[in-house]
């Protein structure tokens, strides 16, 4: 079984529900075709480094995932089609790294302790 990173963008004006809408329905295509998500997580609303078909900011989505390339093929495939989606990336990982949060919001207090 390969290991492979995926992030998703979704457009800035798409709701709450239609971002779990968008998780639920990638997330059955993997499991449909016999993947395992080891890992999913909403890194929320964050400003794009340029404008994307006229878009300023941007919804994240990360997926980690443990398939086959069929899986890839598959959520890529959809994607293209996808109004609601901006962008797409997939990396071939040789390990997860499940321990750090790179998008948590800390607290003053947890800054300083650090």
């Amino acid at each position: 079984m390969n290991l492979y990173e995926h992030t998703i963008i979704a457009r800035q004006d798409v709701s709450p529900t239609q971002i779990k809408q968008i998780q639920d329905k990638y997330s059955k295509i993997v499991e449909k075709l016999e993947g395992d998500i080891v890992k999913l997580e909403s890194w929320g609303l964050m400003n794009l480094s340029y404008l994307i078909k006229k878009n300023k900011k941007g919804n994240y989505i990360h997926f980690k995932i443990k398939g086959n390339g069929k899986i890839i093929l598959e959520l890529e495939k959809n994607e293209k089609i996808d109004k609601n989606l901006l962008r797409y990336l997939t990396v071939k990982v040789k390990k997860f790294d499940l321990d750090t949060d790179y998008f948590k919001k800390y607290d003053e207090k947890e800054i300083d302790k650090k």
